[in-house]
């Protein structure tokens, strides 16, 4: 039985309409649980500024460079304060003002900071349940208290859930004709030659870092460092697994949108892989990339040349996927706009 074509593009609205505001109970509802979600993290951080040690056992790591503590945190506290900003953009009537630029570039980043989270922190406990250990071995102080790890990341799971949940109707709302349809149905435009060079780039500098990170995951210490493998636990194995999950995410989504493959997806599918996959492998690349520049005290406990180049890779991977996506979504609504003008 046969089916008539399929039009190139969904319609959309004129480039000049607005969406309604929305802001029902259900919205309400993830606003509060996303802002409430908040405090405890921004709590322990501002203590921590002002020289407080809850948490912090004593012989952490953590107590050694009190002027780099305070930076970081003080990062984390803008960060996480982001979080309250991005909900009350996601509910309120003015946020549908925002240029899409502006708010695309922050909830990029917050995937990517809270999705390894909400897959790895749960992924952990369930090893350890299992019997599967986790932890730090008893030979070394610990960083932090363990209650502090549950608090938090409890907190930032609810942060993602919540601002999930806006992300969605939000853009449902604003920007959902972008990824309706089938990648069968995309304009032929949005995967040209550029698009492949970078996805195929993208693909093969990250045979590097998803190689290790499987490695690390399976137990070998190759690349490490003596004081970083002596040091590892099922935990550790639960995070490299994450990492080359979201990067395998990132890629396969990538290659699945430039080269039309998986014709009866839903557009969405390989949108939302090479979205969250890419912001997690650049967000987390970097940011390990960041603090490793610290400079640990023990040359034992400073990263290798070959784990610097994981980081990095899995950033730079991130990077040009997000570059994919971005030049997809911008090029498929600037279509749709001549279309409608």
């Amino acid at each position: 039985m046969t089916q008539p074509p399929a039009p190139a593009a969904p319609p959309r609205p004129a480039a000049t309409s607005r969406p309604a505001a929305r802001t029902g109970r259900t919205r309400r509802a993830l606003r509060a649980v996303a802002v409430v979600s908040c405090v405890p993290y921004l709590g322990l951080k501002a203590a921590w500024i002002a020289g407080s040690h809850l948490g912090i056992p004593e012989g952490s790591s953590l107590l050694d460079d009190r002027v780099g503590m305070a930076v970081v945190n003080g990062l984390s506290v803008l960060l996480d304060s982001a979080v309250i900003v991005l909900a009350l953009v996601l509910t309120r009537p003015w946020g549908l003002r925002v240029p899409a630029w502006l708010l695309a570039f922050p909830l990029w980043v917050a995937t990517g900071l809270l999705a390894p989270v909400m897959t790895g922190f749960p992924a952990q406990l369930a090893v350890r349940g299992a019997g599967g250990g986790g932890g730090r071995p008893a030979q070394r102080a610990p960083f932090l208290h363990e209650w502090v790890f549950t608090v938090v990341y409890t907190g930032f799971i609810l942060q993602g859930l919540a601002l999930g949940g806006l992300f969605v109707l939000y853009t449902r709302d604003r920007w959902g004709w972008l990824w309706r349809g089938r990648v069968r149905e995309l304009p032929a435009g949005t995967a040209g030659p550029a698009h492949r060079f970078l996805a195929v780039t993208a693909s093969v500098l990250a045979l590097l870092p998803l190689s290790l990170h499987v490695l690390w995951a399976c137990g070998a210490t190759a690349g490490l460092g003596e004081r970083r493998a002596a040091d590892r636990t099922a935990d550790d194995h639960v995070l490299e697994a994450v990492f080359a999950l979201f990067l395998a995410a990132a890629v396969t989504g990538v290659l699945l949108l430039v080269f039309r493959r998986g014709r009866e997806l839903p557009a969405g599918v390989p949108l939302g892989l090479a979205w969250t996959g890419s912001a997690a492998a650049a967000c987390w690349g970097g940011w390990l990339s960041l603090a490793s520049l610290g400079g640990a005290q023990d040359i034992a406990d400073r990263p290798t040349p070959l784990l610097s180049l994981a980081y990095a890779g899995q950033m730079l991977v991130g990077l040009l996927v997000a570059a994919v996506v971005a030049r997809h979504l911008a090029e498929r609504s600037a279509g749709a706009a001549r279309r409608a003008a």
